[in-house]
C-alpha cells in the first residue's frame, strides 16, 4: 500500500451494485486525489457471485479480510432471489451482526434541481441498528419470530439501557456536528411510550438521560406516527431524530421519500470504530445491467463513509474528500439527472459529470 493510501472494502452485490458501485468508486478516486490520497480498493467477494464461487452469499474469506479493513461500501443485495439453501440472514444481516454496526445513519436532503415533496427537508435520523422490533437483531440463536402453533406468530422486541445510551449519544454528538450559526442543534426523541412503555418508554428515558450531558442541544419528543405526520407537514423544524430500529426504518424512507427519491438517500452503518456504507435502496434487478440506474445514494453513502470514519481516526484528508464528493454531487444535480429524477443521463454519464464537478471545484 502506498504511504498516503487509504484502503477500502467494496462488496458490489447483486443487481444494480454492479453498477453504481463502480460509479461512486470514480468519483471517490478523484475527490481523494485532490486531497492528495489514494484509495486501494480491495474487492471481495459477496452476494450472488459469492454464492456461485464460493457457495455463501458472504463468505469466509470476505469476512476475514473485512476484520482488516475497518472502512467498507456493500452495494445493494438481492436476498429474495437466492437459493433456498441460503434464505436465513440477509447478508446486510451477517455484516451488522459480525461487526456491531449499531449506528445507521440516514440523512435526507433535498437537493436544489430535485423535484422534492418537501424542499427544505434536511434531517438526520439516527436509527438503533442492533436490537428493537427486527427479529433478526434480538435472538443471539436463531430469529426472534416464532410461532407456538401453525396459527400464532409471536415477535420479540428487545430494548436495552446500554444499546439505547450508546446510539444517544451518537445523535446528540451528530448534532453539535450539523450545528452552525443558523442552525441550532437539536435532537428529537422518536418513541411510543404511550403503548410500548416499557421498551420504547425505556429508550425515551435514557435518551433523555443522555440529553443532561449535552446542555447545548435542545432536545424534544414526538410519538413515532406524530413524527410521520409532522415530516410531511413541517419537515424543516426538525435536525436530528433518534429512534429505535423498525421506526427509523419507516421514517428514513419516509424522509427520503419526501425530500425527492430513495435514489438519493445514503446511509452508513457505524460501530465506534468501523463505518460501512450502504445506500437504502434495493438491488432493483428490473433495471440491472440497463446502465440508467441512479448513483447518488452509493455516492452520498461513500461521502458520509469518509467524513465519518476521517473524523474517527483524524484524517483530515478523508473527511475533505467526502465534503468535496457532496458538493459535487449538489453541484451536478442542479443541472443533470437520472431518469428516474426526470432526466436522460446514464448511470456513467452522471458519474463522469461528478467526477469533472470535484476537478472542476479544484481548478
Amino acid at each position: 500500500m502506498a504511504p498516503d493510501a487509504r484502503r477500502v472494502g467494496v462488496l458490489v452485490g447483486d443487481g444494480i451494485g454492479r453498477e453504481i458501485v463502480p460509479a461512486a468508486m470514480a468519483v471517490a478516486d478523484a475527490a481523494a486525489r485532490v486531497e492528495g490520497v489514494e484509495i486501494e480498493w480491495r474487492e471481495l467477494p459477496f452476494g450472488s457471485d459469492a454464492i456461485a464461487s464460493h457457495a455463501d452469499p458472504v463468505p469466509t474469506d470476505t469476512l476475514s479480510a473485512l476484520d482488516e479493513l475497518p472502512l467498507w461500501m456493500v452495494g445493494p443485495h438481492d436476498s429474495a432471489s437466492y437459493p433456498p439453501e441460503h434464505s436465513g440472514r440477509t447478508p446486510g444481516a451477517v455484516l451488522r451482526t459480525r461487526y456491531d454496526l449499531f449506528a445507521n445513519l440516514r440523512p435526507a436532503v433535498a437537493f436544489p434541481g430535485v423535484p422534492a415533496v418537501k424542499p427544505d427537508m434536511d434531517v438526520l435520523i439516527v436509527r438503533e441498528n442492533s436490537e428493537g422490533l427486527y427479529a433478526d437483531r434480538n435472538m443471539a440463536v436463531g430469529s426472534g419470530e416464532f410461532m407456538p402453533t401453525p396459527d400464532v406468530a409471536l415477535s420479540v422486541g428487545l430494548v436495552t439501557r446500554g444499546a439505547s445510551e450508546r446510539i444517544a449519544r451518537v445523535a446528540f454528538e451528530a448534532a453539535l456536528d450539523r450545528a452552525g450559526p443558523h442552525r441550532p442543534a437539536r435532537v428529537t426523541i422518536v418513541h411510543k411510550a404511550n403503548v410500548l412503555r416499557l421498551t420504547t418508554g425505556l429508550f425515551r428515558d435514557v435518551c433523555r438521560e443522555v440529553a443532561a450531558d449535552f446542555p447545548d442541544v435542545d432536545v424534544d419528543e414526538q410519538h413515532v406516527d406524530a413524527m410521520a405526520a409532522l415530516l410531511v407537514r413541517r419537515p424543516g423544524d426538525f435536525d436530528v431524530l433518534v429512534t429505535e430500529n423498525l421506526f427509523g426504518d419507516i421514517l428514513s424512507d419516509l424522509a427520503g421519500e419526501l425530500a425527492g427519491s430513495l435514489g438519493i438517500a445514503g446511509s452508513v452503518n457505524c460501530s465506534a470504530s468501523r463505518v460501512m456504507a450502504q445506500a437504502t435502496h434495493g438491488a432493483a434487478p428490473d433495471i440491472a445491467g440497463r446502465g440508467i440506474a441512479n448513483p447518488v445514494a452509493m455516492i452520498v453513502s461513500v461521502a458520509m463513509a469518509f467524513r465519518r470514519y476521517g473524523q474517527m481516526v483524524d484524517d483530515a484528508a478523508l473527511v475533505a474528500a467526502g465534503v468535496r464528493m457532496d458538493a459535487a454531487v449538489a453541484a451536478t444535480l442542479a443541472s443533470t439527472a437520472t431518469s428516474d429524477l426526470g432526466g436522460s443521463a446514464s448511470t456513467s454519464e452522471f458519474a463522469d459529470a461528478v467526477v469533472a464537478a470535484v476537478r472542476d471545484d479544484r481548478a
